[in-house]
C-alpha cells in the first residue's frame, strides 16, 4: 500500500513535467507540419484562415460550457479593443510567420520563439509596464539576455558557417539559403525570411503585452481566447480572399493540408493552452517558460532525421546565444519577482506586529 501511495505521489510531482514536455512536443510539430504544408504549395494566408476556423470551432463550445457561470459583459468598446488586439497581435503576426516559413524552416520559426520573452521585455520597458534596474544583478541579467536574444537571431539570420561534418547530408531540402550550392537570390530569401519572421514574433510579443490590459477589461479568458481567435478568422479571410482568387487554393483534401490546418487550429489552440494554464497553476509562469528550447531541440532532431536537413555551425552558435539569453531574461525576471513577494511578505509582518501591539495596548 505505502508502495502503491508513493508511486502516486511521484506521479503527482511528475505531471508538470510530462504536460509541459506534451506542450513544446506540440510546438515543435507545429512548426514542422506548418513548414510542411506551405512546401508542398498551400497559401499560407489560406492556412492562417483554415487554422482560425478550426481554432474558433474548437474553443468556442468549452467556452461557452466551462465559463457559463463567468459574468463578463460585452460593451462596443470591449468589442472593439478585442478587434483591434486579434487584428494585431494574430492576424498579422500569424500571416507573417506563415509567409517567413516559405523561405525558411522549421528549425528557424522553433529557434526564434526564443526571443519572444526578451521582445515582450523591451516592450514593457517602453510601454512602462515593466521597471528595470541596473543597479542590481537580477535587472543586468535582463539586459544581457535580450542583448543575445536579439544576438542570436542575428546570427541565425546572417551567419550560416560551415555545415557540421558528421550530420551532413548529400541533398538538404530545408530552407532556400541552408543548402550547399544555393547563392544569390536564395541566399536574400533566407535573409528576407528571418526578418519577417523577427517581425511576427515582435508582433505577437506585443500581443502578449496587451493581454494584460484585456483581461482586466473581459475577464473570461477562454472566451476572450475564442472571441479572438474568430475575429481573426475574420480578419485573414478577407485579407486571403483579397490576394488569393484561386478557388483551387482554398479546396482542402484528405490529405497533409488538412492534418495540419486541423493540427494547428484544434491541437496548438485547444490542447496547449490549457496544459500551459494547468502548468502555470501548478508551478508558475516561469517554470512554464524554462521548457521553451525543447521545442527547437525536438524539431532539429526530427528536421534532421525525416527531412535530412544539415545543421551549420552557425545556427548552433545562434541557438546557444537564442537558449542562453532566454535563460538570463527568466532568472532576473524569477529573482525580481522573488524579491518582490519577500518585500510583500515583510510588510504584511511589520504590519501585523503593529496591529498587535495597537490591541495589546
Amino acid at each position: 500500500m505505502k508502495c502503491l501511495l508513493g508511486c502516486s505521489n511521484v506521479m503527482e510531482s511528475h505531471r508538470p513535467y510530462l504536460a509541459m514536455l506534451l506542450v513544446q512536443s506540440v510546438y515543435a510539430g507545429m512548426a514542422l507540419f506548418s513548414k510542411a504544408a506551405v512546401a508542398k504549395g498551400m497559401n499560407p494566408f489560406v492556412f492562417v484562415v483554415y487554422r482560425q476556423a478550426f481554432a474558433s470551432i474548437a474553443l468556442a463550445p468549452f467556452a461557452l460550457f466551462l465559463e457559463r457561470k463567468k459574468v463578463a459583459p460585452l460593451s462596443y468598446n470591449v468589442i472593439f479593443r478585442i478587434f483591434l488586439v486579434s487584428l494585431c497581435g494574430l492576424t498579422l503576426s500569424l500571416n507573417l510567420y506563415y509567409i517567413a516559413i516559405k523561405y525558411t524552416t522549421a528549425t528557424l520559426a522553433a529557434a526564434t520563439t526564443n526571443t519572444i520573452p526578451a521582445i515582450t521585455f523591451v516592450m514593457a520597458i517602453l510601454l512602462r509596464m515593466e521597471i528595470i534596474s541596473i543597479k542590481n544583478v537580477p535587472g543586468i541579467a535582463k539586459i544581457v539576455g535580450s542583448a543575445m536574444g536579439f544576438s542570436g537571431a542575428l546570427v541565425f539570420a546572417f551567419v550560416k558557417g560551415p555545415p557540421v561534418s558528421f550530420m551532413e547530408w548529400n541533398h538538404t531540402i530545408h530552407g532556400p539559403a541552408q543548402g550547399t550550392s544555393v547563392k544569390g537570390s536564395a541566399s536574400s530569401e533566407w535573409i528576407k525570411g528571418c526578418l519577417i519572421m523577427l517581425s511576427a514574433n515582435t508582433l505577437w510579443s506585443l500581443w502578449l503585452v496587451l493581454q494584460g490590459p484585456l483581461v482586466k477589461q473581459y475577464p473570461a479568458k477562454l472566451r476572450l481566447t475564442a472571441l479572438q481567435c474568430f475575429f481573426s478568422f475574420m480578419q485573414s479571410a478577407f485579407w486571403a480572399i483579397a490576394v488569393e482568387r484561386n478557388p483551387s487554393a482554398w479546396k482542402l483534401g484528405w490529405d497533409a493540408n488538412l492534418l495540419s490546418v486541423a493540427y494547428c487550429g484544434v491541437i496548438v489552440n485547444g490542447i496547449t493552452y490549457w496544459l500551459q494554464v494547468w502548468a502555470v497553476e501548478k508551478k508558475g509562469p516561469v517554470f512554464t517558460a524554462m521548457f521553451t528550447p525543447l521545442a527547437l531541440i525536438i524539431t532539429v532532431i526530427f528536421s534532421v532525421c525525416f527531412w535530412k536537413e544539415t545543421p551549420h555551425w552557425g545556427s548552433i552558435g545562434a541557438d546557444i546565444l537564442l537558449v542562453g539569453g532566454l535563460y538570463c531574461v527568466l532568472w532576473g525576471k524569477s529573482k525580481e519577482e522573488g524579491k518582490s513577494v519577500a518585500l510583500e511578505q515583510n510588510a504584511e509582518t511589520k504590519e501585523q506586529v503593529t496591529l498587535e501591539c495597537i490591541t495589546h495596548q
